[in-house]
Parts: C-alpha cells; structure tokens; sequence
C-alpha cells in the first residue's frame, strides 16, 4: 500500500516533489521521496530518496511554533543534464524540502509561489533553482490567516526567523 504525505507542483518550473508512504502502519514501513521533471511533454522521474520512518509522518504531531524545515535534497535536471559542453557544472538544480507548519500559519510563501497550509501542518515544496545557487532553497516565509508575515527562513539557515527571536529572549 502507498500512501502520498504531500505533493508540490511548481509549473512555470516544470518540476514536482511527492513524498509518500510505502506500507504505513507496518513495522517494515518506509517514507520515500521523489523528485519530476517535465520534460518531453511528460513527467519524468529524475531523482529521489527514501528512509525508514521513525513514525508515521500521516500521523505524527509536530511540535512547531510556527515553521521547521524536517529534510531537504534535491537532484541535477534531467532537461538541461545532457546539454553541452557542460552538462554536469551547468545544470540547474532541483530541489525540495519538508516542512513543518504551526498552527497559526495559513499560507506559505515558497520564493514567489504561494502555498495553503494542509490541515496534516506538513508538506513537501518543490523548486528549480541555477547551477550558481545549487542546493540553496528560496526564502520560505509562514503567513498567518490575515496575511501578515509569522516567520522565514533563509536559503542556508536552519531555523526560523520567530525561533531565534524566542531563543534572543530566553
């Protein structure tokens, strides 16, 4: 049995992230990861991962004030991997990332694609991304219901905008 957590399309991109369950609720379950591509006017697998979970990330409750990134990868587009003279050093890159929402945060800013916050408070993103900036994730930013900005989160940082303003006052 298979079992999508979360998708993310990005069109104008031209690329999409599944994260998905095999065999949930099983002591042998694994959570997976792909990442797609279109390209010859189909979806194309280019790439993904997949562990063993620790627990059911369907199920599984999140202690997040207001936004955690849970795992991030990517790989080399297909589209452009072939391309001369360079095709390795010169692609762009596809990248993804899980992430865990607090309960006040109704949209997600994802660079300029606006993403609605699942009921579940977890999703996979999807983002396409120069060989230059390779591995670098576009500022994600948390909305609250009324659209004000709750918290971001930069390409290379590892925690939020509102957890180090937690962490300032303690």
């Amino acid at each position: 049995m298979l079992t999508v957590v979360s998708a993310d399309v990005d069109a104008a991109a031209g690329v999409a992230a599944v994260w998905f369950l095999w065999r949930p609720k099983c002591a042998w379950a694994s959570e997976h990861t792909a990442v797609l591509e279109w390209h010859d006017e189909q979806w194309q697998y280019v790439g993904g991962g997949g562990s063993s979970p620790v627990d059911d990330p369907a199920d599984e409750e999140f202690d997040v004030d207001v936004l955690e990134i849970g795992g991030e990868g990517g790989t080399v587009s297909l589209t452009r991997r072939m391309d001369a003279p360079d095709p390795l050093a010169t692609a762009p890159w596809i990248g993804y990332a899980v992430v865990h929402l607090g309960p006040d945060v109704a949209h997600l800013l994802v660079g300029d694609r606006r993403i609605d916050a699942p009921g579940q408070r977890k999703l996979i993103a999807a983002w396409m991304c120069p060989a230059t900036a390779r591995r670098a994730r576009p500022v994600i930013v948390a909305l609250g219901r009324d659209g004000t900005e709750l918290s971001r989160i930069g390409p290379h940082d590892t925690l939020d905008t509102h957890t180090w303003a937690q962490l300032g006052e303690e």
